[in-house]
């Protein structure tokens, strides 16, 4: 060995030693990094009280990672830079080579010219968990060539990711990722990249060994583009890309990467395929592949991935037998197959290392039972909707002294002992749900769990009066519960009290009596409040109107009377309320008008006394107003706003003593009405409390085809109107046959005169029409025959004449639909017109003003009588279509309950 090898070798622990010096040791900090930091600083603003702090309470992982400080309180003018929060130094040259921020609180918009871009010798820079307010990531980005780790996840930047990412050449690790928020807001910010820049990134990043890109908007990336990846194939060990709304089969070489350890692309519905069965990284860790639409048997393959610790296959379309090798997995942890369609039975486990199990929504066999008795670690289980059946003592669950979230939910045919009381049981459960477990008494271990967060016993069999050590457990122990859900069941007594800090509080469909306890007031925490279809008396609380966050106030069908509270405070988040089928009086408060977020407003079948409350109609989310069946009356009009009532979908103050003629300055605005597009879509009325996902379904009744239905969860695909039971008179508006949506027009009972415009033909998507009881003249317009979808429609009672139209529906109605009009003659009533021999079925005359011939009306015809027999079948058979429920409950990116608790690592 030469003497120079001899005198390295002898220096080279001196060198560590240098490297491994703190930057306390090293000369001051560059005075131009110092002076771009401070500009920096002064550009954003701190904001402690920012929305970050409510997203870590609903994402407690969040704890583990972040820990919200002002760093950037540290950086003074004249001080060494080196010494700040969040900086890394170069030992010898003083270069700011390190920059973290995350979780700083930094608020404001990050410029193209920010001096950030300035620091040219960064090899690390982490702005994570801020807010940016939507600013673009600028071209500017390319210039820090050093770096090699660069993390902007959830700090609110938006729009493309330039081309000029690319030039980061060294990069080993690129962190874009913010899919939590994207999830359950579709309107938040996201960042997007295009096919030149995905390519130029990968083929110069060519030591890439973590990418995240979760929420990103990925799908102008095809198949062929997102198979580049492969040039990465010794050097990437973790790619996320959830959420990205990448589309099409992927790639299975992807899934062949040699080194690959985490692959997460979960919540992207439209990429799927079938997994292969051999070739798999055998380094997996991770595998993510929930709510996407990969199909078939899970592949045996998977259970030989000795390394796997994660396996997250939730809501896909997985269907066959669950592989037994996957029983065998001995390092596994995490194991969610629920929402698929599997099938058979849950072999034995060998290994029981698993924290979180769950197969929920699948159609299983019990037999594996015991097997998770002797699961020491486990925390999370849920088996809800799996079929289960047999017997099941809960005292074998005291082997699982670490469970804290259980839920057996809607197993019917599972038969549950409750009766063991023994201290042991279940000493740090969090959450539990028993939802349908055929129940019939408050279990007797509930008084021990003290740090409950959640607790369902909702549709169950429980009888009698709630025992007063629950009463007392709301009000002294239970200082975490946040959600209660006692609904359908057959409770009787007092009301019970919900403790101050909780957000979601149902006790609806009991039998339960007496007045409003004055410690309700204390519950100001509350979201989400359902005392509906009980027997409580007595008036509402003024209280409940200043609750600030309060999204749903539901206390219909009880007998409650008195005023409304008239104290809706500013600034509420009030978004339902439903206090129909009451016995309340008076007047509205004119502080409704404070409820600027309200979507639906329900105050039908009581006794309330006043003219129209105009003044909501500056509400712009409003969709749903109901005042069906009290004592409103007066003149209904505009009072002024630029577009009032704008998203207005059920418009219903039938049975008023409303006068005057219609309310044309309203429907002329109502522009959701009008747009044929969204007839079937829109907000399902479907509300989250955070903490856990248990909904709530907005609900309206309306008079539909004659009879009151009650529609649940599908309310927002109606539009309806109803103007029944009042004294309008005046003519029909031209300006209904705009309302291309509408579903339902019923006009009955009222004064009014006039033919039928020709442009309520234009009502393409009506069902059932109601114009009985009023003065109505003239002929009824042949266009009427261009409603393919009109199942019902009555004309009775009024002045008009002529022949009644053939063709379309019109040859599936009755007599009834006539009745009253003894001037009118023609099919179906006995009364031949004299002119019958003049017109044929299909005369020139009707091809005209129908505007298509007779092959096109046989067809909408046909159609309509299919479409209207399966819907009318639907609706009055089960309450509830087909076709709509689908639309309603695959909205929801989850399709079951709790979304919040789902596990992020996948």
């Amino acid at each position: 060995m030469s003497m120079n090898n001899s005198l390295c070798w002898l220096l080279l622990p001196y060198f560590v030693f240098l490297l491994s010096l703190p930057s306390s040791f090293s000369s001051f900090c560059n005075h131009h990094d110092s002076s771009a930091l401070l500009l920096f600083k002064n550009s954003l603003a701190l904001n402690t009280s920012h929305h970050y702090y409510w997203f870590v309470d609903h994402y407690p992982w969040l704890h583990d990672y972040c820990s919200f400080s002002s760093k950037t309180e540290s950086w003074k003018n004249g001080t060494d830079c080196c010494e700040w929060d969040g900086i890394t130094c170069h030992i010898i040259s003083g270069h700011v080579i390190g920059l973290d921020l995350s979780c700083s609180n930094l608020q404001g918009q990050l410029h193209p010219n920010s001096t950030i871009f300035s620091l040219r010798h960064l090899q690390q820079l982490n702005l994570a968990y801020n807010d940016f307010s939507g600013s673009s990531l600028y071209s500017a980005i390319g210039d820090l060539v050093n770096l090699m780790h660069l993390n902007l996840s959830y700090s609110q930047i938006s729009g493309n990711i330039p081309s000029t990412i690319s030039h980061l050449s060294k990069l080993l690790s690129l962190d874009l990722g913010s899919v939590y928020l994207t999830i359950e807001d579709p309107n938040y910010p996201r960042m997007r990249v295009d096919p030149y820049t995905w390519k130029k990134l990968i083929q110069n990043s060519t030591n890439l060994r973590e990418l995240n890109l979760d929420g990103v908007e990925m799908s102008s990336i095809g198949e062929s583009s997102l198979s580049l990846l492969t040039n990465l194939s010794f050097s990437l060990i973790s790619l996320s890309l959830r959420d990205t709304k990448l589309q099409g089969n992927l790639s299975s070489d992807i899934l062949f990467l040699p080194n690959l350890q985490i692959l997460s692309l979960s919540d992207n519905k439209d990429l799927g395929g079938e997994l292969p069965k051999s070739n798999w990284s055998t380094q997996l860790r991770l595998l993510g592949l929930s709510y996407t639409a990969f199909s078939g048997n899970i592949p045996d393959s998977i259970g030989h991935l000795r390394s796997l610790n994660i396996l997250g296959l939730k809501n896909s379309n997985f269907d066959g037998m669950v592989p037994s090798s996957l029983f065998n997995l001995t390092q596994l942890f995490h194991l969610d197959l629920s929402d698929n369609h599997l099938t058979g039975s849950i072999g034995e486990f060998s290994s029981y290392s698993l924290e979180l199990l769950s197969l929920s929504n699948n159609k299983l066999q019990a037999n594996f039972l015991n097997s998770i008795f002797q699961f020491q670690n486990l925390t999370y289980l849920n088996l809800s909707s799996t079929d289960l059946s047999g017997h099941l003592d809960l005292h074998e669950f005291s082997k699982l002294k670490n469970l804290k979230y259980l839920d057996l939910s809607h197993n019917r045919l599972l038969s549950i002992n409750f009766d063991s009381t023994a201290d042991y049981i279940l000493p740090n459960l969090q959450f539990l749900y028993l939802s349908c477990c055929n129940i019939s008494s408050f279990p007797k271990f509930l008084p021990l769990l003290q740090n409950l967060v959640v607790l369902d016993l909702s549709h169950n069999s429980i009888r009698g009066s709630i025992p007063q050590w629950f009463h007392e457990k709301l009000l002294h122990s239970w200082k975490n519960i946040h959600f209660i859900d006692l609904s359908f069941n057959k409770l009787q007594g007092d009301l019970p009290i919900p403790p101050n800090g909780i957000g979601y509080f149902s006790v609806s469909n009991n039998e339960l009596t007496g007045n409003f306890p004055s410690a309700m007031c204390n519950a100001s925490s509350l979201k989400i409040l359902n005392l509906a279809h009980n027997n409580l008396t007595g008036p509402i609380p003024q209280c409940l109107g200043t609750f600030p966050s309060l999204w749903t106030l539901d206390l219909q069908k009880n007998n409650l009377y008195g005023n409304i509270p008239g104290n809706f405070s500013k600034g509420n988040a009030l978004e339902t309320i439903k206090l129909n089928d009451n016995q309340l009086d008076g007047p509205l408060p004119r502080s409704l008008a404070h409820c600027t977020n309200l979507e639906v407003l329900d105050l039908a079948d009581n006794n309330i006394e006043d003219t129209f409350p105009h003044w909501l109609e500056s509400l712009q989310e409003l969709q749903v107003l109901s005042l069906r069946s009290n004592k409103f009356h007066g003149v209904i009009t505009c009072y002024g706003a630029k577009h009032p009532f704008l998203r207005l979908r059920i418009f219903d103050v039938s049975n008023n003593n409303f006068s005057g003629p219609l309310p044309t300055s309203y429907i002329k605005n109502f522009q959701e009405m009008m747009n044929v597009n969204v007839s079937q879509t829109g907000s399902i009325g479907l509300k989250n409390t955070g903490t856990t996902s248990n909904l709530y379904n907005d609900s309206v009744v309306v008079v539909m085809k004659g009879r009151y239905m009650e529609l649940v969860r599908i309310i927002f695909a109606f539009m309806t109107i109803d103007l029944s039971n009042n004294m309008f008179e005046g003519e029909l508006p031209k300006v209904i046959g705009e309302l291309h949506s509408l579903k339902g027009l019923n006009l009955s009972h009222n004064a009014i005169t006039g033919p039928i415009p020709r442009s309520f033909g234009n009502l393409r998507n009506l069902e059932w029409l109601d114009l009985s009881w009023n003065r109505l003249k003239g002929e009824i317009p042949v266009a009427l025959i261009n409603l393919n979808f009109l199942a019902v429609l009555n004309l009775s009672q009024n002045q008009f004449e002529g022949i009644i139209p053939t063709g379309g529906q019109f040859n599936t109605f009755g007599n009834d639909s006539y009745a009253g009009n003894p001037m009118l003659c023609g099919f179906p009533l006995s009364k031949s017109c004299n002119k019958d021999e003049d017109w044929p079925p299909h005369s020139t005359f009707h091809h005209e003003e129908s505007g298509f011939g007779w092959k096109s009306v046989a067809v909408g015809f046909a159609c309509g009588l299919v479409f209207g027999m399966l819907l009318g079948y639907n609706v009055f058979m089960t309450g509830k279509p087909q076709w709509l429920a689908r639309l309603v409950e695959g909205v929801h990116i989850s399709g079951v309950k709790r979304t919040n608790n789902r596990i992020h690592a996948n």
